[in-house]
């Protein structure tokens, strides 16, 4: 897995991993998103996940470790535009709220009608 880091104007770090973020992958791009987290002057780090093919539990872990790093720098993290493969990963484990990820199709049921009832 590749990732390209650039900096961006108001202390924004933009990291772009292309791949698959899995087991094999996670070591090479948790260091890079540390790296970034601990940059001088970072204040929000970007993760552009538009070119990730594949995301397992594994990519997972380096997302909410990443996450959790940034946090107790007083960094922002987010991740953005997932391919649906990836995003269908993030709804399914509810992370994506934690890594500031703004789902609106998780929010929003097919016809409009929730698919839950209140019980009692």
């Amino acid at each position: 897995m590749d990732v390209d880091v650039r900096d961006a104007a108001g202390g924004r770090v933009i990291l772009s991993p292309a791949g698959e973020l899995d087991r094999v992958a996670a070591d090479h791009v948790e260091r890079a998103f540390l790296d970034a987290v601990g940059r001088p002057g970072a204040r929000e780090v970007l993760v552009d996940l538009t070119r990730v093919s594949f995301l397992d539990s594994t990519g997972i872990r380096v997302l909410l470790r990443a996450a959790d790093a940034a946090t107790e720098r007083g960094v922002r993290l987010r991740v953005t535009d997932p391919q649906p493969v990836v995003a269908r990963i993030l709804r399914i484990t509810a992370v994506g709220p934690v890594l500031g990820w703004a789902d609106d199709e998780a929010y929003r049921p097919a016809g409009g009608v929730p698919q839950w009832r209140r019980l009692g």
